[in-house]
């Protein structure tokens, strides 16, 4: 499945600049986002507690770069795991806008999802910490996503494509409990069983 291409405004490393107004630069934006996705790609693979230098490596910068962007380990978790639920957010538009139909749009962002479900690898233990920071995300990724889901549900069901009595959040609660085996199995194929659950979705 191809990926959609967005680019994900989060903190610009300048500080006060959106304060005062100023636009941020398009190199500081295209320099976080670089840290960022190579953190999510090092979160995979080694979970949230990764080295910096593994993410600095990956991005290929000094650590100094990591820590002037994110000065604490909670602040980059905090970063990645937005710029994450943004890009899912901006995909659900552009993905109706190229797909052939609004279920073949729904089947690319279901995909899109899972792909940041399984990237929070290790987060959930983090989440489930003392730490202030992490206190609002959860009610941050559903005002943000759950909107983006019903609107591809809405237009699937309009071209009846889908059943109308599909509820986004039911949908995503079902999608993010497919892929809980993925944090324990490398041989299980959440992808797969997310393709089923929404093949069962189509109005015959």
């Amino acid at each position: 499945m191809s990926r959609v291409e967005v680019n994900v405004a989060v903190n610009d490393g300048e500080p006060g600049a959106e304060r005062a107004g100023r636009p941020r630069r398009a190199d500081a934006r295209r320099n976080e986002e670089t840290l960022l996705d190579a953190a999510a790609a090092v979160f995979v693979t080694s979970g949230v507690e990764a080295p910096i230098r593994d993410i600095a490596a990956k991005a290929g910068v000094g650590t100094a770069t990591i820590y002037r962007h994110f000065p604490t380990r909670a602040d980059l978790i905090i970063a990645v795991y937005r710029h994450q639920v943004e890009a899912c957010v901006e995909a659900g538009p552009a993905l109706l806008a190229t797909s052939a139909t609004p279920h073949a749009a729904l089947e690319r962002w279901a995909g899109l999802f899972v792909d940041f479900l399984v990237t929070k690898h290790g987060l959930a233990a983090v989440l489930r910490s003392d730490n202030g920071q992490f206190d609002a995300l959860h009610t941050y990724f559903v005002d943000r996503l759950v909107p983006v889901c019903a609107q591809l549900i809405q237009a699937a069901a309009a071209a009846g494509e889908i059943h109308t009595d599909l509820e986004a959040y039911e949908l995503m609660r079902g999608i993010g409990n497919l892929c809980i085996g993925a944090d324990s199995d490398p041989g299980y194929d959440a992808r797969r069983l997310v393709a089923l659950l929404l093949a069962g979705l189509r109005q015959l």
